[in-house]
């Protein structure tokens, strides 16, 4: 599960340009933690909304948190293309549930799981949306503070 602002033109095309300018190293250091600020807020706020997912027995299993913690946030300012992704890594949740973040959020269908404690007996879970529903809003400011990022960076290497 993850929201991807990648290949953006004017972010591969300074991504390229800082390979031929001489501080090139400073100013894509610069750049990466310029990008990594203005996308930050996205996480807390996917971690809160993991953690208003409902408890249907009103016990926790501890999944809230391990998706919680799955959430990251990566920036990437090197190689052919430049990336930022906000993303709940399966593969920082434990075996057997590292589908679950797509699961959760509904992208992919039918999660169905046993019921603890009722061998043989098996239930189909609903989706709970936490993923989308906070990014897409919160990601049009992000956006807009990239893209002025990126402008201030073209700016220096011209």
């Amino acid at each position: 599960m993850d929201l991807r602002v990648s290949g953006g033109k004017e972010l591969a095309r300074i991504s390229r340009e800082l390979r031929t300018v001489g501080n090139g190293r400073e100013i894509r250091k610069q750049l990466g933690k310029e990008l990594r600020t203005a996308a930050l807020p996205l996480v807390p706020a996917v971690r809160a909304s993991i953690q208003a997912i409902p408890a249907a027995t009103g016990q926790s299993s501890g999944l809230r948190s391990r998706l919680a913690k799955a959430t990251r946030l990566s920036v990437k300012t090197t190689g052919r293309t430049a990336s930022i992704r906000i993303l709940v890594d399966g593969r920082k949740m434990p075996d057997g549930e590292r589908a679950l973040p797509a699961y959760i959020e509904g992208t992919k269908p039918n999660w169905r799981h046993p019921v603890h404690g009722h061998k043989g007996t098996w239930v189909r879970q609903q989706a709970h949306p936490y993923f989308y529903k906070v990014v897409r809003p919160l990601g049009r400011k992000s956006r807009t503070a990239v893209i002025r990022t990126l402008d201030e960076i073209s700016k220096k290497i011209s």
